[in-house]
């Protein structure tokens, strides 16, 4: 039988990803990546071994608890908090996946002698004609994770199984309900997993190795002081609500200049952008863009973003610049653009510039 290392989070989703693999055959090992651990001691909703080990014992696998979090800590939170420091808003959990998750259980898998690892996101492998690996949009677009993915290697999909890509959250539900699985009924974790109490800002409060951004100013777009905020790292690209200043109508954050420490607002004109640019791009079903070539796409710029239609060109420093069909609204820096086929399947993407 194929052996898969199935990537457990003690959640619904992986518990099912894990009975479906065993009940097709595969050898399936269980593992959880502990990646997180806060000052008391206490795992973060990420790492929830307790009902992940249950799941394991219903399932009668084998199971193990890897300690990552050194390697969290390098590659996610460390640059979470000190891109909030510079006025960008990360995507901490895209990070995760790509250097953390699935290079883990990668090592994981090397180590028991498996062929796979499998983990219980909404997205479906393919191996397209051309050889290359991508990743398909799930049947359940509202429970698509392709967003959170597009980072992934040619060799990491090679080697990946998700089995949840053609079902919806109540079909899985109720798959864990008739196995019996001890989370079927278990809900959805929404926070950031580190950020376990409090505001994000609070965590990059006492987490930032040196002093973080005070108050400064409000500005309008020509420059006009419009009044006090509490510091850049409580704001992002396109936040209205929470502002803590009142202009008689609706203002949006345009942008953060973190050496003026200043938050520059507009009405929601100033936050439609027809052009974007990214960088650290990676590809999936192509090997790339050449300079002076056009690729169509649909581009998301957010992962809840429903994409919009736009032409992808390839500069000579590798940056991509997307001009979009239709203005998007607050492409944020920080925050990745990811871009899709006319089949929903990711051509690649990079992070908004």
């Amino acid at each position: 039988m194929p052996k898969v290392v199935v990537g457990m989070s003690g959640g619904v989703d992986s518990a099912v990803t894990a009975y479906l693999l065993k009940m097709s055959g595969y050898d399936v090992i269980g593992v959880t990546l502990r990646i997180w651990e806060s000052i008391d001691g206490a795992g973060s909703r990420c790492c929830e071994i307790d009902d992940a080990r249950k799941v394991a014992l219903t399932l009668g696998i084998p199971y193990y608890a890897i300690n990552c979090v050194r390697d969290f800590r390098e590659n996610v939170t460390k640059p979470f908090v000190c891109d909030y420091v510079k006025g960008i808003t990360p995507n901490p959990c895209i990070e995760c996946n790509r250097y953390v998750k699935w290079d883990r259980m990668l090592d994981t898998a090397n180590v028991y002698g498996a062929d796979f690892i499998a983990t219980g996101h909404y997205a479906s492998v393919v191996k397209l004609p051309n050889g290359r690996y991508t990743v398909q949009e799930a049947s359940a677009r509202n429970k698509d994770q392709t967003y959170m993915v597009y980072k992934l290697t040619q060799e990491q999909l090679s080697r990946t199984l998700m089995p949840l890509g053609n079902l919806t959250k109540d079909e899985v539900r109720n798959i864990a309900k008739a196995a019996k699985l001890p989370v079927a009924e278990k809900p959805d974790s929404q926070e950031i997993c580190f950020v376990t109490e409090g505001h994000y800002a609070d965590y990059i409060e006492e987490n930032y190795e040196g002093d973080v951004p005070g108050e400064g100013n409000f500005v309008s777009e020509d420059g006009t002081i419009l009044g006090r905020h509490k510091g850049i790292t409580h704001y992002t690209v396109g936040q209205r609500k929470g502002l803590g200043i009142a202009m008689g109508h609706p203002v949006f954050v345009k942008c953060i200049d973190p050496e003026k420490n200043e938050v520059v607002l507009s009405e929601e004109a100033g936050i439609m952008k027809d052009e974007i640019m990214t960088r650290d791009n990676n590809f999936m079903s192509i090997d790339g863009i050449s300079p002076g070539e056009e690729v169509e796409a649909t581009v998301k710029i957010r992962y809840h973003h429903p994409g919009e239609k736009a032409v992808l060109t390839c500069a000579d420093n590798g940056i991509i610049k997307i001009n979009f069909e239709k203005p998007v609204r607050a492409a944020t820096p920080g925050q990745s653009a990811v871009f899709y086929d006319e089949e929903r399947r990711v051509i690649g993407g990079g992070r908004i510039l």
